[in-house]
């Protein structure tokens, strides 16, 4: 979730893309809404082959289809930016699409990066929080966008014990549906806040905490508990989308815990499962047959 540099011309063109897409889909549904509510402008008359302007008044209602604050400042931000998120273009579509489908909606995000302020504009009007494990990073990311909603969250997992952890959540405290945070599976997390496990969420991205060597924490208890969240859900389905699938931890635990069965779409190194409400049905099963 942190900067990195690559192929910043086709990030931003695609940034730009999205949402000035999003923008122009925002002022017409404004102008749909509005047209109830303001009476039409006189049309000009005609005197003598002229328009009599002198008669002609354009009245515009206090919603005249300006740009949102948050949405032209995130188009500040990525035209002049010279850092890009980690994600490729194909990847931020697949999620782009949904969050085009259900927004405004409740967006969880595990991690903290330069394309936050992509995913919150994206679901203008909705909830988008964000987890992440660098404190400090966290105060340098609300210095620029004061607005963003995020948590430090300490995990005591490590990459080194990816296989071990794997044979727990095999075991019946780790597939049995419940709060993540009464949970007696070691992969559930239990130091999130009080808000995150109470909000019933639309979307859930992984895309962190730091899993590129054997000392960093690792996404195994991430991905664990949003498919525990998912599952615990009073009733619907819940949109999980899993980054860097092409590394060993986020490839098995996505498969076991989100289920190859709820899995919908793979681009590039991202995933994206559909896992529906399991809190109705108690024989159904951890993943589908």
């Amino acid at each position: 979730m942190k900067p990195k540099n690559s192929n910043p011309l086709s990030h931003k063109f695609l940034l730009l893309g999205v949402f000035f897409a999003f923008v122009v889909l925002f002022v017409l549904r404004s102008s749909f809404t509005s047209s109830d509510d303001v009476p039409s402008s006189p049309v000009p008359a005609q005197v003598g082959g002229a328009l009599d302007s002198g008669k002609a008044t354009v009245k515009c209602s206090p919603r005249c289809n300006k740009i949102p604050a948050p949405l032209a400042q995130a188009l500040i931000h990525y035209t002049t930016s010279t850092v890009v998120p980690q994600q490729t273009r194909k990847e931020i579509s697949v999620t782009a699409r949904v969050l085009k489908k259900k927004s405004p909606c409740n967006f969880l995000v595990f991690g903290l990066g330069q394309d936050s302020l992509m995913w919150s504009s994206l679901n203008y009007g909705g909830r988008t929080v964000f987890v992440e494990e660098d404190e400090s990073w966290i105060q340098q990311v609300k210095r620029m966008f004061p607005m963003l909603e995020s948590y430090h969250v300490m995990y005591d997992s490590k990459v080194i014990e990816a296989d071990n952890l794997m044979e727990v959540g095999k075991g019946p405290e780790c597939t049995a549906v419940s709060d993540p945070r009464y949970s007696m599976c070691q992969l559930a997390l239990k130091g999130l806040p009080a808000e995150v496990y109470e909000t019933k969420w639309d979307l859930i991205m992984v895309d962190a905490p730091t899993g590129y060597h054997d000392e960093a924490p690792g996404r195994m208890t991430a991905i664990y508990t949003a498919g525990m969240m998912a599952r615990n859900r009073k009733d619907g389905e819940t949109d999980v989308f899993v980054h860097d699938i092409n590394r060993p931890v986020e490839d098995n635990f996505s498969k076991a815990f989100l289920c190859e069965g709820y899995l919908k779409k793979e681009e590039g190194r991202l995933r994206h499962f559909t896992i529906p409400s399991h809190r109705d049905d108690i024989d159904k099963p951890f993943c589908p047959m």
